[in-house]
């Protein structure tokens, strides 16, 4: 990586290392660590095969890919897509995602912004397309009461995100400096000390006293307040309307050129999907735990499970202005250089189901293909 990740990853490494036990991968461009996911296969539904046999669905078992999650558990996918065959992949990270759709390995992904950002502009806008949203919200500042009472009591505290210069990574850089609060986004050392920790560990991290809060997505900040931490701030409340982008659907480009019948007919199951979940909340909440049990080989915690899908907001419309301000984020913070993001949309296809819905077509903040 060029500008200051690729000059410090030797102090990011350490830096990383010895605080959380592990160095996460990068957001913005390193190779995720950790075993390759599990391809499983999903029956076909009724009715005419379309112009592919198979299409390679990409996810997260994590609540904020809850359009993937109840789309696939309710068979809303199958139905659409008839005869052609889905094949899933469960990821735990959005570079390793990215990765296997530039290599060929799947066709679509849900993914957040700053892997679809860094896939987008590190293949020169060749990769791949955003052509549909899927959720918004979601994340949240959680800290241990005991130590941080207020966001004035950030400074000398230690506060994990996910990944290197992932999305809360971006966010959580982007928040401090605009406090004042200066950080070397490379290292994470500085006024607050930023440990980039896996997901999966933060909650033992934050046990252990390791780390005294964190910048993360749901359900691990709701895990972390199962363990007495407190929100201290949601994200939310950051952003004009309450809404910011937090998974996209993704698609690359070849398959989308050859398959674009295959694309619609999944964005029809994104969009019935999220009707589904808006329609019956409750319904769909169960659903996705089941997914996630059935991937993951463990439900969540209804303590857990029931604020974390209350924070999120499932919708269609990719909020492409808010994924625009990520990327100046991302820049302001020095962990990238500015990116050109022209084109990274495709929207033709979402839009023709939306029409077909009697529904209004998306903006793509003017960075659509042409």
């Amino acid at each position: 990586m060029r500008g200051p990740l690729g000059r410090a990853a030797a102090r990011t490494a350490v830096a990383v290392l010895a605080v959380a036990g592990l160095l996460s991968s990068c957001g913005y461009g390193s190779r995720a660590a950790g075993p390759g996911p599990e391809v499983r296969a999903v029956a076909a539904g009724a009715g005419p095969r379309l112009s592919a046999d198979t299409v390679r669905i990409g996810y997260f078992a994590n609540l904020t890919h809850g359009t993937a999650l109840v789309g696939l558990q309710t068979g809303l996918f199958a139905k659409e897509l008839g005869a052609t065959r889905i094949r899933t992949q469960v990821f735990n990270a959005g570079p390793s995602a990215i990765e296997a759709l530039n290599a060929g390995a799947i066709d679509i992904a849900w993914v957040g912004p700053s892997p679809a950002i860094n896939g987008y502009t590190r293949s020169g806008g060749k990769a791949l397309r955003i052509v549909g949203g899927s959720a918004s919200g979601g994340v949240k500042l959680v800290v241990n009461p005991a130590r941080i009472a207020s966001l004035d009591d950030l400074r000398g505290r230690r506060i994990a995100t996910p990944q290197l210069g992932n999305t809360q990574d971006v966010a959580l850089l982007h928040y401090l400096a605009g406090r004042g609060l200066r950080v070397d986004p490379a290292s994470g050392a500085g006024d607050v000390g930023v440990v980039r920790t896996d997901n999966k560990v933060t909650p033992n991290a934050y046990a252990s006293g390791a780390i005294d809060g964190a910048w993360v997505p749901e359900p691990t900040a709701s895990r972390l307040v199962a363990l007495g931490a407190k929100v201290l701030l949601d994200e939310r409340s950051l952003w004009p309307d309450g809404r910011f982008v937090i998974t996209n659907i993704v698609v690359s480009q070849k398959f989308l050129a050859a398959h674009p019948d295959v694309v619609e007919a999944v964005l029809r199951g994104s969009v019935a999907a999220n009707a589904y979940i808006a329609a019956h909340r409750e319904r769909a909440k169960a659903d996705a735990d089941a997914r996630i049990e059935r991937d993951t080989g463990k439900a969540l915690d209804p303590a857990v499970l029931d604020p974390a899908w209350r924070s999120i907001d499932f919708l269609d419309d990719p909020l492409a202005g808010t994924l625009r301000a990520q990327a100046d984020h991302a820049v302001t913070a020095g962990l990238i250089e500015k990116p050109d993001l022209a084109g990274i949309y495709d929207l033709t296809l979402l839009d023709r189901v939306l029409k077909a819905a009697g529904r209004p077509a998306v903006p793509d903040a003017g960075l659509g293909a042409h």
